[in-house]
């Protein structure tokens, strides 16, 4: 059974490692790893490679960054003749980038079945870039596996075939459990020079929270609020580095003492840095599951989330953007007011294990 698993994102590729372990423990099954090359940064990708112990691609398309459509086009045009010359038995995609929608398109184009991991979860706001992904992907899919309930009522409303569709737990998880020992003992928040349990993390990326200088002035002035309560450590993605440096928030960060601007993280560097933290402040899909599995404390900085069963059962609260509610939440936990989670249903590390063997009863 081959099958070709592509990626494109540090994202993607928490979600894959566990998959192709699963898969290497079965001699009648061959994978194959393309990597599109959406995220080419080295600490945006190949560190996470040394880190997740996978192997190296067994092709690389190398895109590189451009807007959503020339993005994805380029995927698909790189893509098609590669598949031709493998000739896989499926295809199985991961998230919701725009890789992910370009190796759809193509696999239904060239009617290759495709499985699609991480389904039917939904902003139901079409605004966002991944949103779209998500649904015309889904749309494509021959199976549909979720990570919770509400993904597989999403779906069904969509008039996905209940055959179809799989309720398996959630990969990331898979990864998150299997390092989260090794992580820790990297020791981020000595590294830091703060205290465990005694700051916060925050992470940005998308772009409404970015891209738009108003937003991005806002957690500015919320960075400067909380920063003499509590130290804020800061990964900057590439993208929000841009940003700031055009919109002149820059400097402003700089001159805040208690505000530290850190390059991009390793996987098990940034676990390391979350797992210890008092809080987490993100506009990161996977970050509101992660933090819910390791107890920590999170305010998602938008007004929307893909996935509420964090929310419902996890440590997630939604703030939105405005600095004064983003502010009382911050000052609420630091006084102890902590919102209590459990782990959600079949997070337990074996969502690949159950993946596989579907996909495998589907050839026999």
């Amino acid at each position: 059974m081959k099958i070709v698993n592509i990626v494109g994102a540090r994202p993607n590729l928490m979600k894959i490692a566990p998959l192709l372990t699963e898969m290497g423990r079965y001699p009648d099954m061959s994978p194959i790893l393309i990597h599109t090359g959406q995220h080419y940064d080295d600490n945006m990708s190949t560190a996470f490679f040394k880190d997740l112990e996978l192997p190296q691609p067994d092709y690389n398309l190398n895109v590189g960054s451009g807007t959503h459509t020339w993005q994805t086009a380029n995927v698909m045009l790189k893509l098609e003749p590669l598949l031709k010359e493998i000739a896989p038995d499926m295809i199985l995609v991961v998230g919701d980038i725009n890789s992910t929608l370009a190796a759809a398109l193509v696999a239904a184009k060239m009617g290759l079945p495709l499985a699609h991991i991480e389904a039917g979860l939904r902003s139901f706001d079409r605004s966002m870039p991944e949103e779209i992904n998500r649904v015309v992907t889904d749309a494509l899919s021959d199976h549909l596996f979720t990570t919770e309930r509400s993904a597989n009522e999403n779906l069904r409303r969509e008039g996905i075939p209940r055959k179809k569709i799989h309720f398996v737990g959630n990969v990331m998880i898979d990864t998150l459990l299997k390092h989260k020992r090794q992580a820790a003992a990297l020791g981020m928040p000595g590294r830091h020079g703060v205290s465990a349990k005694a700051y916060a993390v925050m992470t940005l990326h998308r772009p409404s929270n970015v891209d738009v200088p108003e937003s991005l002035n806002n957690i500015s002035d919320v960075l400067s609020s909380i920063q003499g309560q509590i130290p804020v450590l800061f990964p900057v993605h590439p993208r929000t580095v841009k940003c700031l440096e055009t919109s002149g928030l820059r400097s402003r960060l700089d001159a805040m003492p208690n505000v530290h601007l850190l390059e991009p993280l390793g996987y098990l560097e940034f676990q390391g840095l979350i797992s210890q933290a008092q809080l987490v402040m993100t506009d990161s899909g996977g970050i509101q599951e992660e933090t819910t599995i390791l107890g920590v404390p999170c305010l998602t900085l938008r007004d929307n989330t893909e996935r509420p069963v964090t929310i419902t059962e996890g440590t997630n609260e939604l703030v939105g953007t405005s600095p004064k509610k983003i502010t009382s939440a911050v000052r609420r936990i630091l006084k102890g007011g902590i919102k209590n989670g459990r782990r959600p249903e079949l997070w337990d590390g074996k969502a690949s294990k159950r993946i596989i063997e579907i996909l495998r009863a589907s050839k026999l």
